[in-house]
């Protein structure tokens, strides 16, 4: 796995909210930039409808902070904050969304973009708009256009991670997933993967990047997960190669070989 170069190699990871990043591919955003990829993080809210305050500004300002300590952690050498409105993504002028993250795209010229599937991971509304524009950006590009990746859950990982959680903290303790009342709707409905990256030699820096965002961990099931579990829920990510995008090799096919 080490003796793997990517210098030159660059991959964007297109997502809604800070967290969403850590937990739905924060292995292979740790492995690339490990290796040497140039990884930039970009968030198109910046969180506060979220839980964590009653302020929206102040908690826009908090999840702004807790995601760039957790790009860090990740070793992401870029964040972009975009403001489009947290929770109202799917009344969004598509064109604009489409266009601002477009206009990244065209800007940063990565080799991989990564982005929800269909399923938004769970079905979160803002979660499938991301996907829909994020598809259309890239679908519109006629040069230095990017293979495009989408990131699914394994079924029931998020299951065994809160049952887990619960027999730590007591029987039926109510607890959730980053405030996700029902982890049997991660991975639900997903497609099947093309490529499935184990990615368990960095799932304690994955966990240490989800548990930057603080603000989100109250009766969270993933605050009780230690680091010696981390690889046991947390190892292994799910990837669908799109429909559009560059059909030439992707360097992230290629970890798939060095687990």
């Amino acid at each position: 796995m080490t003796d793997v170069d990517l210098e030159g190699q660059s991959l964007l990871a297109v997502f809604a909210h800070p967290d969403d990043e850590s937990l739905a591919c924060g292995g292979l955003l740790a492995w690339c930039a490990m290796m040497g990829a140039h990884v930039t993080i970009l968030c198109v809210t910046q969180g506060e409808a979220g839980p964590g305050a009653a302020d929206p500004e102040v908690l826009r300002e908090v999840r702004t902070q807790e995601l760039q300590a957790a790009a860090t952690v990740l070793g992401a050498a870029d964040v972009i904050l975009l403001r489009h409105p947290d929770g109202m993504l799917p009344w969004v002028d598509p064109d604009a969304l489409e266009t601002d993250i477009r206009d990244v795209i065209v800007r940063m010229r990565p080799d991989v973009v990564v982005t929800f599937a269909e399923d938004g991971l769970y079905w979160h509304p803002d979660h499938v708009t991301v996907h829909e524009r994020t598809t259309a950006a890239v679908a519109s590009l006629t040069v230095d256009v990017p293979a495009l990746y989408y990131v699914t859950m394994p079924p029931a990982a998020m299951r065994a991670l809160l049952e887990h959680a619960r027999a730590l903290a007591g029987g039926d303790a109510p607890l959730s997933i980053l405030g996700i009342e029902n982890a049997d709707a991660f991975g639900d409905g997903a497609r099947p993967p093309t490529l499935v990256l184990d990615a368990s030699s960095f799932a304690a820096q994955k966990l240490a990047a989800i548990k930057c965002h603080r603000t989100q961990l109250d009766g969270s099931a993933i605050g009780l997960v230690a680091d010696s579990e981390a690889a046991r829920f947390l190892g292994i990510e799910h990837f669908r190669r799109a429909d559009v995008g560059s059909r030439e090799e992707a360097f992230i096919d290629g970890l798939a070989d060095f687990a």
